[in-house]
């Protein structure tokens, strides 16, 4: 069956990431303003090196480093770029490249070229960045450098500062930059809705050539070769789960010790999450469907809880929702409909109390979306995380704003290590039919992702995939999609 796209690789205006120093720049001078400092010194960002593997001269495929992706949109490792905050002038500094370099490597770019293709005011080697500075700032002694140091809420890792003499500070340039990320421009939504419109159909296309005995790896390489053949995207926005059977209860499968390499078998779920990545803007779609293209009635029972879900929040979705208020919400609709289902007994509040939703959905509801999978601005400060199950996975708990973009995931898992201390809990065994649940013993699980964009009045789901199980169904027996159906939509 071959494949085709209707898609191809947008251009990237150059005014991309001239946009987002404004916006940067803009936010520092604002807030030194309101706190009566004096607006100059520079901001300055240290690019991402290219890494060997381990000893060897083995060069892996470098990636830009992402705030300096944010501001700059270099691909190139090496560099480093300021912004001058009293003439917010832009200045990138490349690497001085041996001779030998257009021997192996191609030929050597000028600084002008730098210049040109990233839309800067001006470009020096890497060397010079002292005298550069030095000779820019108008200001008595050492120019003042506001430096990228802050806590990644999602990995508790801390950015790298640039390391240099001068005068620097440490406090004031991550929260805003973090800040200022949260927030999509045209331009960025532009990418990040290829990302997703070529992720899709990479989704679909995967979907109609499943077949019962191949091997968990053959989803993924359909899926990448898809978003690289016609989208160009090199990148993933992260590593693919490919997961089938049980092993769709594993929420971070596809890793290294687990490398979607089982043979999937007739009756098996498929929870495929896969996103490619494009210009440096990512997408996040999750799909889940029988791998011999027919749902059984178990099947059914949790697809549609988690679209239930999936579907409610997007519609509830609006400037100055609480995000936490959704998580509960896509909880509270699982555990409903579990019930219906005869899997759980008794009241559902009380079951929401007991925090049973977090036995079946133990990770957060979503996360911010946008150069990175899990997009920083999560937790600002003065917020705090839940120490409660499941809500204490929340990437985020902040109220929905205009030009966010945040993933809609919910789940629904069975999973041993958190069923059964629940089930033989004295305050929470009353709520399980044991005798059903025990039909679910090697199910797996089901997530349904979509990236969505907070919009003025309501929200718009950025990701195109059949949804329904009739339409599921229909492409994996060969129907077109989309379909002739209109999808509902919220704005």
């Amino acid at each position: 069956m071959a494949s085709s796209s209707s898609l191809s690789p947008p251009k990237v205006p150059k005014e991309l990431y001239f946009i987002n120093r404004e916006k940067v720049l803009n936010s520092l001078r604002q807030h030194l303003t309101e706190t009566s400092r004096p607006l100059h010194g520079f901001v300055l960002l240290q690019g991402g090196e290219e890494q060997t593997r381990y000893c060897t001269d083995h060069l892996e495929l470098f990636r830009q480093e992402s705030y300096f992706a944010y501001l700059f949109g270099v691909r190139e490792p090496g560099f480093y770029g300021a912004i001058d905050i009293a003439t917010g002038k832009s200045i990138l500094f490349a690497p001085r490249l041996p001779p030998d370099y257009a021997v192996w490597l191609g030929k050597i770019k000028p600084l002008s070229y730098f210049q040109e293709k990233y839309m800067v005011n001006m470009v020096y080697y890497t060397d010079e960045i002292v005298g550069v500075l030095q000779g820019h700032y108008k200001e008595p002694g050492k120019p003042l450098l506001f430096l990228l140091h802050g806590l990644n809420t999602d990995s508790n890792n801390f950015s790298k500062p640039a390391q240099f003499e001068f005068e620097t500070e440490l406090n004031t340039l991550h929260p805003i930059l973090s800040e200022c990320r949260v927030f999509k421009s045209d331009h960025e939504l532009a990418l990040i809705q290829f990302a997703n419109d070529i992720s899709s159909e990479a989704h679909v296309e995967v979907m109609k050539k499943t077949r019962v005995g191949m091997k968990e790896y053959q989803m993924e390489s359909m899926f990448l070769h898809h978003t690289y053949m016609y989208g160009g995207c090199r990148h993933c926005s992260y590593t693919c789960i490919c997961a089938t059977g049980e092993n769709s209860a594993v929420l971070h499968y596809g890793h290294a010790a687990a490398p979607n390499d089982r043979t999937f078998e007739d009756g098996d779920m498929a929870l495929l999450d896969m996103g490619a990545e494009y210009q440096f803007y990512g997408s996040d779609i999750t799909c889940s469907f029988p791998v011999n293209g027919k749902f059984t009635s178990d099947q059914s029972l949790i697809y549609n809880a988690v679209l239930k879900a999936h579907n409610a929040v997007i519609n509830a979705m609006k400037p100055g929702v609480c995000w936490v208020d959704m998580h509960k919400l896509a909880e509270k609709i699982i555990l409903e409909s579990l019930k219906k289902g005869g899997v759980m007994v008794g009241n559902v509040d009380e079951m929401m109390a007991a925090r049973l939703g977090a036995v079946f959905m133990p990770h957060g509801l979503g996360h911010f979306l946008g150069i990175d999978t899990h997009d920083p601005g999560g937790y600002p400060k003065g917020t705090e995380r839940s120490k409660e199950p499941g809500l204490k996975s929340l990437r985020t708990v902040r109220e929905l704003q205009e030009r966010m973009v945040i993933t809609v995931e919910p789940g629904c898992y069975f999973i041993d290590a958190l069923l059964v201390p629940a089930m033989e809990n004295e305050s929470t065994s009353k709520f399980f039919n044991h005798e059903v649940i025990g039909r679910f013993k090697d199910f797996g699980g089901v997530r349904i992702e979509s990236d969505v964009l907070v919009t003025a009045n309501g929200s718009k789901n950025m990701t195109s995939v059949p949804r329904e199980i009739s339409d599921i169904e229909a492409i994996m027996a060969g129907a077109p999609w989309p379909s002739n159906k209109t999808a509902p939509s919220n704005s």
